[in-house]
């Protein structure tokens, strides 16, 4: 009779045990370390720390040998340091690396302005002095860097519209803090980003209170019609830090941000938004603009930037001047406006093979949405008599989700994209000559007004 063998781990060889450990997290597996001397040894080979670094903490080998530790020491060293941000770090720290690549070979200037991380006690210190705790996610971000210096451009998005200028920074933790707020309205919200130029700021809510989630991260938008100046609407661009940073990096590293004068401008570019008439493309993109909108009265403020480009390859008797614009303009209930003029904001481009001319523009609306689309007028230079329309295409334009003010609704309401029902339509601002917007009567809420560009 065969006699039977009791398996053990002792005389189990060591590769499939290993196998076994290469498939568990890490606390399991420091867990396994408790088990046996056996599996304690095992659950010590270098090779299973190595991928636990590389996931959690972004080590590479170069790490390893600059510090001249095992792997399983580097993680304890940063699991010691950072392990509360353990799902958090690996995100945003890529997110900053990814960005900071880019920003070296765009705009090298703004890698100066980014302040190295603080401690934990610098953190610690922040939430005794607002009294209210802060979200793991904006911790471990303000761990990896500290905001930015104020300074100009900002890292967080530019914009400039005549004589309007935006640029965001993102403020460091203590500046953050000084700004954090207590007044009726926007009570435990904490700035994230701060304007020179406008004084605006996105916020990010530290408790439920007056209609804002928390975490959520809004522009607060003052209603213009309130006698009560605690009655703010919120324009949100963000349900928590994660996801309000990580999508702003990856619109700026995969290009979805032009970059204009070694600033990154917030134009969004759909890529439909394209049409080609013989041998001239007209490209579109747009922006909503906060500071000089209002929820209530509804009042939604748009800029876009087109790029009329000749092909290379054009011959060179086909160049041609632009003589006008014809645009038909519909907001969000159907209403449509037409609209013709000389020129593009003052300008009658002369296109040639390669030349490339790009403008930008803004309209109103007194809905949360609209679109644009019309033509371009131009006559041949050979040719005068030779006139020809040069097609624009559509581009949508909308108004990110806002909440109105408990102050003015005594509940929280919330509105995305929907449209208002008013009989005021919108208008094409090429030729802006005054401090309203043309047709509407209505003083952008900040008072800066763009005029012609």
């Amino acid at each position: 009779m065969a006699t039977s063998t009791e398996l053990s781990l002792e005389i189990l060889p060591s590769d499939p045990l290993l196998l076994i450990l290469s498939f568990l997290d890490f606390k399991d597996l420091i867990s396994c370390s408790h088990v046996s001397r056996r599996l304690q040894e095992l659950s010590n080979h270098n090779p299973l720390w190595k991928r636990h670094c590389q996931k959690y903490w972004l080590l590479s080998e170069s790490d390893k040998a600059q510090r001249n530790q095992s792997w399983k020491d580097l993680f304890r060293e940063f699991y010691s340091d950072l392990g509360r941000y353990i799902e958090h770090y690996a995100t945003l720290k890529r997110a900053w690396d990814d960005l900071k690549r880019y920003l070296d070979q765009e705009c090298p200037r703004m890698i100066v302005s980014l302040k190295d991380g603080v401690k934990e006690d610098d953190l610690n210190a922040i939430e005794a002095q607002i009294g209210c705790k802060l979200p793991h996610d904006y911790r471990c971000s303000f761990r990896i860097h500290n905001g930015q210096k104020l300074v100009v451009p900002g890292l967080m998005g530019s914009m400039a519209l005549s004589n309007h200028y935006r640029s965001e920074d993102l403020l460091d933790i203590e500046t953050a803090a000084g700004g954090f707020q207590q007044r009726k309205g926007l009570r435990q919200c904490l700035p994230l980003t701060f304007c020179f130029h406008t004084g605006l700021s996105q916020y990010m809510a530290l408790e439920s209170m007056e209609g804002r989630h928390r975490y959520e991260i809004f522009y607060h938008c003052p209603d213009q019609m309130a006698r009560d100046p605690s009655a703010i609407d919120m324009f949100i661009t963000g349900s928590y830090f994660t996801e309000w940073f990580t999508l702003y990096v990856h619109s700026v590293v995969t290009g979805g941000y032009p970059i204009i004068r070694d600033q990154i401008f917030r134009y969004v570019h759909d890529e439909e938004c394209v049409a080609t008439t013989g041998d001239i493309t007209v490209s579109v993109s747009t922006s909503f603009l906060p500071e000089l909108s209002s929820v209530h009265p509804p009042h939604f403020f748009f800029t876009y930037r087109i790029r009329i480009e000749m092909s290379k390859d054009a011959l060179p008797e086909n160049a041609c001047q632009l003589d006008s614009r014809y645009w038909k303009i519909t907001n969000a209930n159907g209403n449509v406006e037409e609209v013709q003029g000389p020129g593009v904001v003052g300008e009658f481009p002369v296109m040639q093979p390669g030349k490339v001319h790009e403008y930008a523009s803004c309209t109103t609306f007194s809905t949360t949405s609209g679109h644009m689309e019309g033509h371009y007028t131009f006559h041949q230079l050979k040719n005068k008599e030779v006139v020809f329309n040069i097609t624009i295409p559509r581009f949508h334009m909308v108004c990110p989700p806002f909440r109105k003010s408990v102050v003015r609704t005594g509940s929280a309401s919330e509105v995305s994209h929907t449209s208002w029902n008013d009989e005021e339509n919108s208008t094409d601002t090429d030729d802006y000559e005054d401090a309203e917007q043309g047709g509407l009567g209505f003083p952008a809420p900040s008072g800066h007004c763009p005029r012609r560009i």
